[in-house]
């Protein structure tokens, strides 16, 4: 992975998990939302079923740059609401 890239983590219905290929660091809001539908749509996460009926319109997306304790961009989607409870 390169410095252009990160790991996003979804939590979705109480649970947590990666995506297993990383997306553009930069991206859009919009973008990485609509990437991570379609990959739960599709069972494209690990830990996680297919699940057709998913909106992450109202989900937040939290960037974390690298630092000197974890050497690579991350990306995290969830919930507004506390817990993961969409």
């Amino acid at each position: 992975m390169n410095h252009t890239e990160a790991l996003v983590n979804l939590t979705w219905m109480g649970r947590n998990a990666d995506l297993a290929q990383p997306v553009f660091y930069l991206a859009t809001d919009a973008e990485i939302r609509a990437w991570v539908t379609e990959a739960v749509r599709f069972g494209g996460v690990s830990g996680l079923p297919a699940d057709g009926p998913v909106d992450l319109r109202d989900f937040v997306v939290d960037r974390f740059p690298a630092s000197e304790t974890i050497p690579y961009n991350r990306i995290f989607v969830r919930p507004k609401t506390p817990f993961g409870a969409a």
